[in-house]
């Protein structure tokens, strides 16, 4: 038998050590992880303010283009242009 400081050693009670001091370590590596990930994470567009939609606003395409007259992004020609193509019934070279 072996003594180590007057007491036996047990090889269980190392091995169990062993996978304790394995679980530890890759619990705080997983945490770290995480928590870089978390912190990493990109935020709304609009820099945190207000709520972050990821679907397009309801009432389609005719209700874009209003915002984006109203926002000053087109002028009065292009807007009634889009609008009028927006309205406008498919042709039979459209359709499948």
């Amino acid at each position: 038998m072996m003594f180590w400081y007057g007491h036996g050693v047990n090889c269980w009670g190392w091995f169990a050590m062993s996978v304790g001091t394995v679980l530890f370590w890759a619990l705080i590596i997983t945490l770290g992880v995480l928590l870089f990930r978390a912190l990493a994470r990109p935020g709304p567009p609009d820099g945190g303010h207000g709520t972050w939609r990821q679907t397009p606003p309801d009432g389609g395409p005719e209700q874009i283009l209003a915002e984006r007259y109203a926002r000053g992004e087109i002028d009065d020609e292009e807007y009634h242009r889009r609008l009028t193509t927006l309205r406008r019934p498919p042709t039979d070279a459209a359709r499948p």
